[in-house]
């Protein structure tokens, strides 16, 4: 099958073109958000091709997956077929709603499925009428790797800046408090310098590669996820299966991914504040923890269920 996907997530897309199809990328001399093409900073196979909005007027397509609203008038602009009429289609909604209950900007558009990356979204979202379905993130395993040599705890957030509270970014000084953390993702620069953190206790990574991300995160003692209002974040996942003990805000769809023995989950800041120091204080129950994590993460986010339930959808709106 030929898909035509624009690439808006990297770490969700990198497992989905593990699949068996051929993966067509827009691709535009800005590489701007429409057009990024191939990922820089992941390793995709041969199977994913970019193309020119012009290329793809001619371009051979089964079926679209469109991720963002605008996506819907740019398939018909470029292409010259409309998703859902004229090709088959299916909206892959990542977020969840801004505020519980909002209605979903493709609730009602005529044979376009809706997927869910978790239950949580698919159960706030208004999608109206349309068909709706809900396939889980799925992880290409990076290996049980965790040694917690550095007594810090790790934490991956892309725009804390921007997105503030949204992502827990202002919870992270009463983590810092706890043990040295080290914050990972795009945009964090300057993050200590804004809230007036002690450039000792928070350390920036900036955008790092993913292979490096994956060597770095398992050299800290436990991984923190404080977000509060987001959908299931991959970072999280990735923890898991790297073996770190998490220590993760019960918000969203966390109390479904993460088992208590793989860490620590709870709305009270004072808990997860105490699991973080004991972490710290104790590898071995560090250890022990980040085995529970990964063997959680194994049963409910592998990379083969994940494919297995892309390629039955695919099949079912092909046909």
């Amino acid at each position: 099958m030929r898909i035509l996907i624009w690439h808006l997530h990297g770490s969700w897309l990198t497992s989905f073109v593990q699949g068996p199809h051929d993966y067509l990328v827009p691709v535009t001399p800005e590489r701007g958000p429409f057009g990024l093409g191939r990922a820089r900073t992941w390793d995709w196979p041969a199977g994913v091709v970019e193309v020119s909005p012009s290329q793809l007027r001619d371009a051979d397509v089964d079926l679209v997956v469109l991720q963002r609203p605008e996506e819907l008038s740019l398939t018909t602009a470029w292409l010259g077929r409309t998703p859902g009429r004229d090709v088959p289609a299916v909206y892959l909604e990542h977020d969840t709603p801004p505020v519980p209950g909002a209605r979903h900007p493709m609730a009602g558009v005529e044979n376009l499925t809706i997927v869910h990356v978790t239950h949580f979204n698919a159960l706030f979202w208004d999608c109206g009428a349309s068909p709706v379905t809900v396939i889980e993130h799925g992880v290409i395993d990076p290996g049980a790797t965790w040694t917690g040599e550095l007594d810090h705890a790790a934490v991956v957030i892309n725009d804390p800046l921007t997105r503030g509270r949204t992502v827990g970014a202002d919870l992270l000084p009463g983590f810092a408090a706890q043990a040295p953390l080290d914050v990972f993702g795009m945009r964090v620069d300057g993050l200590a310098r804004a809230q007036r953190l002690d450039a000792g206790r928070v350390r920036e990574y900036e955008d790092l590669p993913q292979a490096q991300l994956h060597t770095e995160l398992p050299r800290r003692r436990v991984y923190v996820h404080p977000f509060r209002w987001t959908s299931l974040g991959l970072a999280l996942i990735e923890a898991m299966f790297l073996a770190m003990p998490v220590v993760v805000l019960a918000t969203t769809e966390a109390p479904r991914a993460v088992p208590p023995e793989a860490g620590a989950i709870s709305a009270d800041l004072s808990e997860l504040h105490a699991a973080v120091r004991r972490f710290i204080g104790d590898p071995a129950a560090a250890r022990e923890a980040g085995l529970a994590a990964r063997e959680a993460a194994g049963q409910r986010y592998g990379l083969k269920r994940f494919l297995r339930d892309w390629d039955q959808l695919l099949q079912e709106v092909s046909a």
